[in-house]
């Protein structure tokens, strides 16, 4: 039984296709097929099921399925601590970024981070923060870049930065007329979310919480928004309100003058950035330096936020949920930033949403 073999086994188990399995393997379909028999040979059960239109796993390949993963997980780790032991910053590394950060922060970033270190190959996926936390799980990715709080055991989270929150509005809307916003005022209105998925979905509805006022949030039938863009493309509509982070309505998305962008009166709601490794990883004191670049690297606005001294076992130890975050909820200000404003949620409409990115 290789290693070879149980790639195979993962990539057909997923694909159900020995073509497209086949592919992702870097191999031809014969080899695959080999492969696969040479496994059921060894382990001396059937794994798969196979008619002329179907491919099925049996229930005993499905146990074997999950252990095969783990066993990858485990080489992957392996091959990473023999590469963070020659050089931590070298070869590839893969970041994971939420979606609501992603396009506003890695143009500052990823400059930075080549400038850095040359020889760092880095590979960025963008995706939800619960698809990130189980992909930094499996070791599919060596950090990510993300909302605070997170929970997880054997994680360290290292704060980077504080972003604070703005008011997006119609250019012609009553609040617009002021200089800044009251988060109660906003709340009276109609509010575009993003979708469920999104951490910056359960952020809003925090801060409406902590400002104690009852949120009408856009229907759910009508809209069903993933993308900060298509919230802000609603409001300029003039289809309700909504509030972004910072990043998102700096630059072009700001000089929009179908829009008002307006900062929040104090206390100001904002949410912390942080970056998450595994506690085992070889590259912890490598991602440090990496946090630390971050924080070096800001675009105009955010604050960089640093870590408190770290105690013997304070990596170990479980981030507590968003309603108990302070700098979500807007009880940690943010002092004013010349001309910065704030980024955007995915539009939906009345109902709770889920944690993710």
């Amino acid at each position: 039984m290789t290693l070879r073999e149980l790639q195979g086994l993962v990539a057909l188990a997923e694909t159900r296709h020995f073509g497209r399995a086949a592919e992702r393997c870097l191999i031809t379909q014969p080899t695959l097929s080999s492969q696969i028999r040479k496994l059921e040979e060894f382990l001396g059960v059937r794994l798969f099921e196979r008619t002329n239109r179907r491919l099925d796993i049996t229930p005993i390949g499905t146990r074997i399925l999950a252990e095969a993963r783990q066993v990858l997980a485990s080489a992957r780790a392996i091959e990473a601590l023999a590469r963070g032991a020659q050089n931590p910053m070298r070869g590839r590394l893969a970041l994971g970024i939420i979606p609501t950060l992603a396009p506003y922060l890695l143009p500052w970033l990823l400059p930075a981070l080549q400038r850095e270190w040359p020889d760092l190959e880095l590979a960025v996926r963008e995706d939800l923060t619960r698809i990130l936390l189980r992909a930094l799980e499996a070791h599919e990715v060596d950090a990510v870049l993300l909302a605070l709080p997170v929970r997880g055991a054997g994680l360290v989270i290292e704060p980077v930065f504080v972003e604070p929150f703005r008011a997006i509005l119609p250019g012609g809307h009553v609040l617009a007329a002021a200089k800044t916003v009251s988060q109660v005022a906003l709340m009276r209105d109609r509010l575009l979310l993003l979708d469920d998925g999104h951490c910056l979905r359960e952020q809003a509805l925090a801060i409406c919480q902590q400002a104690g006022a009852e949120s009408r949030v856009g229907g759910e039938d009508l809209f069903r928004a993933t993308s900060l863009e298509t919230i802000r493309q609603m409001v300029a509509a003039g289809l309700g309100v909504s509030l972004m982070p910072l990043l998102a309505v700096q630059g072009a998305a700001g000089s929009d003058p179908r829009l008002a962008i307006r900062a929040f009166a104090a206390p100001e709601p904002s949410r912390r950035i942080g970056l998450v490794w595994r506690k085992t990883s070889p590259r912890g004191e490598a991602l440090r330096r990496m946090a630390a670049l971050i924080r070096q690297s800001l675009p105009p606005g955010p604050r960089p936020l640093h870590a408190p001294a770290r105690r013997r076992g304070a990596d170990r130890a479980p981030i507590a949920g968003p309603a108990a975050d302070p700098a979500i909820l807007g009880a940690v200000p943010v002092p004013p930033a010349g001309a910065r404003q704030a980024g955007a949620p995915h539009l939906r409409e009345p109902r709770a949403r889920d944690q993710a990115a």
